[in-house]
């Protein structure tokens, strides 16, 4: 087990990539907290699945735009496992709208939940991990949109985009405290963000045909990816992204 004796905080951890990355932790040895805003009976089953697996899990209601809920997540962490050593910036939203269309509140919320959170989570995290002495790991999901435009999602590219550079300024920041910061850049991922695109099957064989590969992605297959990058296998890793998008932004054009 790679995460055996490590405790991890999972933003959005209760669907998705998150819930993938949650299961994917634990089967590693890693203790974990998993923050959620709304469907605390699927954080409930999280938990269960995860003591099956002989680790332990707690749920942890907490909206990671706001500064002093993302210190609440953290403290609550330490109070419960006395450390923290992994922090996965995964929460995330988009409002599939132009620049011509977006309207300031979605532009906030956008923003808020998806660079807010992962800027002050980020902060909050290295302060708690320096203050331990022993390094860590902060993680963020992002997207190949951090790259790769995205007509029609602007605020969405724009928020992944800032999480880009967060990741590179930060991780040569904390470098001198032994505390690694990595991106993971999924493409197509069949989760519930993506349900309306599965359900139509024209737009998936198009989805499909832009795709080396050929399909989406699993959950599971980012999960393991940050697996890798939270574990030690990964300790000369940092201030860069790994993009998991079978091979996707190599051929087509921005979807």
């Amino acid at each position: 087990m790679k995460l055996k004796g490590k405790v991890a905080i999972v933003t959005g951890g209760n669907s998705g990539i998150g819930a993938a990355i949650v299961l994917g932790l634990a089967k590693e040895g890693a203790n974990i907290v998993i923050d959620y805003r709304s469907h605390p009976e699927t954080t409930d089953e999280l938990e269960k699945k995860i003591a099956s697996l002989g680790d332990q899990a707690i749920g942890v209601k907490a909206d990671v735009s706001k500064i002093e809920d993302l210190q609440l997540l953290i403290d609550t962490t330490v109070k419960k496992f006395g450390h923290l050593d992994i922090m996965i910036n995964n929460a995330g939203v988009e409002t599939r709208s132009s620049i011509l269309d977006t309207t300031e509140a979605q532009y906030e919320k956008v923003l808020e939940i998806n660079l807010k959170s992962a800027f002050f989570g980020t902060q909050i995290a290295a302060e708690q991990m320096i203050k331990q002495g022993n390094g860590g790991r902060i993680i963020n999901i992002t997207s190949v949109h951090e790259d790769w435009p995205m007509p029609g999602n602007i605020a969405y590219c724009l928020s992944k985009g800032g999480m880009r550079m967060l990741t590179r300024t930060s991780a040569v920041e904390l470098a001198k405290y032994n505390i690694l910061v990595a991106g993971v850049a999924p493409g197509a991922v069949a989760t519930p963000i993506n349900v309306s695109t599965m359900q139509d099957p024209k737009l998936m064989q198009k989805l499909n045909n832009a795709i080396p590969i050929g399909r989406m992605a699993k959950p599971e297959e980012i999960a393991s990816v940050v697996a890798f990058l939270a574990s030690d296998e990964a300790k000369y890793v940092t201030a860069t992204t790994i993009i998991v998008d079978g091979g996707m932004m190599q051929q087509s054009p921005g979807l």
